[in-house]
């Protein structure tokens, strides 16, 4: 094992071993904007609907086996019932979004959702273009720690620390495996105090409806 290996093997705080933690007991869960290589692939959830709108990714993902049941269409447009899932996640989709859909789309998980809904985004605002021929792929906004605290949600931290990272989560600065090293070193602070994170990994637990609000426990 090389040092750089060491290091991302003590010091890291993985957003799968988060996902995993955080999905216990979820036996039904949809994920929305699901892309061609969602991480639900490697948990061991029962029954899993992911929505997508980009044709090839959702053949790509087929192709794996990924997702029980899949549905092509916009999250913007997309319905379910209310309750009808354990856990509704939207992994990094949000900075896809203007802030007015960011906030309507987590306002329809929280209907969808039985237990909590999860959100992965970019710390602020970072600029992403329409890569893979994919128009859906830009970033169209930012939202940060305490936006989304302010929303209910407890916040972890991944990928290190902001400054270090830029376009499609790439290490900013070189040589790139130095600071590959930096980053992975700054992991445990990073989850810890997510305003300084590059990555935000956001929960909602949902306890109560009183009068068509979501009260989020503490």
């Amino acid at each position: 094992m090389d040092i750089r290996e060491y290091i991302y093997k003590k010091f890291r705080n993985d957003w799968l071993d988060i996902f995993k933690r955080e999905l216990v007991g979820c036996s039904t869960v949809l994920d929305l904007g699901c892309g061609c290589n969602s991480p639900i692939q490697f948990l061991n959830i029962p029954y899993k609907i992911g929505v997508e709108l980009y044709e090839p990714y959702i053949e790509k993902s087929k192709s794996g086996g990924i997702h029980n049941e899949y549905v092509r269409a916009d999250v913007n447009e997309v319905e379910f019932d209310d309750k009808a899932f354990d856990a509704v996640l939207a992994i990094d989709i949000i900075e896809h979004l203007t802030k007015e859909d960011g906030y309507r789309l987590i306002g329809r998980m929280q209907d969808w959702a039985i237990k909590k809904i999860i959100v992965t985004t970019t710390n602020g605002f970072v600029w992403q273009d329409d890569y893979d021929g994919n128009e859906l792929q830009k970033h169209v906004s930012g939202w940060d720690a305490h936006e989304l605290r302010e929303l209910g949600f407890r916040l972890y931290g991944y990928n290190g620390l902001k400054p270090l990272r830029g376009y499609l989560s790439s290490i900013k600065y070189k040589p790139v495996r130095f600071w590959s090293a930096v980053s992975i070193l700054s992991q445990p602070l990073a989850y810890h105090h997510p305003d300084c994170a590059f990555q935000l990994f956001a929960v909602k637990y949902l306890s109560a409806r009183n009068n068509g609000i979501i009260v989020a426990n503490e």
